[in-house]
């Protein structure tokens, strides 16, 4: 069986170890806070951009393999998952405080057991109006199933302290695996894709709802693997104000290269329709990152496609019954990136887009960029290229801004090779 995995292109051996690792040993820490610590940023530049290391993972109970999604309260404090480490080694929920200039302080939530509460969270967290976190685990969980060490779950982290879970995966036509963030509606329902498992074995798009206080899960989608797509997405989910939900899906579609799909409650039920069937080469191919909304137009990223197949910015226009695809940029690989897999953020008045590559940037290291893109010139802007000592390597996920700087992660990298958290101020 399939599991959630990066893009099948990465090789690092550091990661392999962290999505196909086989089993986990320790017992079950269920009370946050779990141990701290400090770290100083480490500054770099660009002709253009500030960028600083603001925490390094050691890969040991303050956690390893930080392939996630950050999530800001009000009061400037990030919280986001990694992969491993921890007390158990099967992954932790964090919150990095920034505490006097020039320093943060990274904080355990939660310890994953490896067992009934989880295993491997991918993605980050999602926050409520009070403060609690929710996220999936791509094994663990009461079923035994899927790959032998469980088939996932959906958590939730309170305000106050404390893990349950709200949905476990059974592997079947609930699907299995679920490693993307999740994403609210309007009326606090949470949406997310499972890649694997399903009625055919392509993955599933799924709600959960809270009903008088019970959580209640439903699979709205049953991916097939043909024109409507298949296994889903890095990215989240895509929400409007109508209730409307967006996504894509990594491959499938009339072309074999993806689609973008979008669903809709009609009379109590629940309806699919493809909106793009991506192409291949030179057109974009196989989307990783999920969709951003600016008006009524749809941005996102490919991690292939492309005019040299290095992966492509996109935007999806509304028509009568389909969307009507344009390529922003094809990346070149080299100084400038290559394979995005991140879902992009949009700046001020919508004019760049911003992003991260998961590969490129130099030839020394090809560790990924931080990017920006000018809608309207269609042309690109390589804001910090990974591969400086202890500098962080290949950030798969997207940008978060709070206040006037932007942050996110990387999975490898950094001070012991476990990964970063960084900001940077364009």
């Amino acid at each position: 069986m399939k599991r959630f995995r990066l893009p099948r292109f990465q090789t690092f051996a550091a990661f392999g170890a962290t999505i196909f690792l086989s089993s986990c040993g320790g017992t079950t820490n269920t009370m946050p806070p779990g141990p701290t610590a400090e770290s100083r940023p480490l500054a770099m530049s660009t002709a253009s951009a500030s960028y600083e290391v603001i925490y390094p993972f050691s890969g040991g109970l303050d956690g390893g393999n930080a392939a996630t999604e950050l999530v800001f309260d009000p009061q400037g404090n990030a919280y986001g998952t990694t992969v491993q480490g921890g007390n158990a080694g099967c992954g932790t929920v964090f919150r990095l405080h920034p505490t006097t200039i020039g320093h943060w302080r990274e904080s355990v939530l939660y310890n994953f057991s490896c067992f009934s509460d989880g295993k491997n969270p991918h993605g980050g967290v999602v926050r409520d109006a009070q403060g609690n976190l929710y996220g999936t685990t791509v094994a663990g969980g009461l079923s035994g199933g899927c790959t032998g060490d469980g088939c996932g779950v959906i958590f939730k982290i309170a305000a106050g302290g404390g893990e349950s879970v709200l949905y476990t995966f059974q592997g079947k036509n609930d699907g299995f695996g679920p490693g993307s963030p999740l994403a609210f509606d309007a009326s606090g329902n949470l949406y997310g894709t499972a890649p694997d498992g399903g009625k055919f074995g392509d993955g599933t798009v799924f709600t959960l709802k809270s009903m008088s206080g019970v959580w209640v899960f439903e699979a709205i989608h049953q991916f097939t693997g043909g024109n409507d797509g298949s296994t889903g997405s890095l990215g989240p989910l895509f929400v409007d104000a109508h209730g409307a939900v967006f996504g894509v899906a990594e491959l499938g579609g009339a072309h074999q290269s993806g689609v973008a799909y979008e669903m809709k409650r009609v009379n109590g039920s629940w309806t699919f329709a493809p909106i793009y069937a991506f192409k291949g080469q030179p057109d974009a191919a196989f989307p990783y990152g999920g969709l951003i909304e600016i008006g009524e137009t749809l941005y996102g990223t490919t991690c292939f496609g492309g005019t040299t197949g290095n992966g492509s910015v996109y935007e999806l226009t509304p028509g009568t019954t389909s969307c009507s695809e344009r390529v922003l940029y094809s990346f070149k690989g080299g100084n400038d990136g290559s394979f995005p897999t991140s879902t992009l953020m949009a700046g001020p008045a919508g004019r760049l887009l911003y992003g991260t590559t998961s590969m490129g940037g130099g030839a020394s290291c090809d560790c990924g960029t931080v990017f920006s893109v000018a809608r309207g010139a269609m042309t690109e802007s390589a804001l910090h290229r990974f591969g400086a000592l202890h500098d962080g390597q290949n950030p798969y996920y997207g940008l978060t801004q709070f206040g006037s700087s932007l942050y996110s992660s990387t999975v490898a990298g950094g001070t012991s090779g476990n990964g970063t958290i960084f900001s940077i101020t364009p």
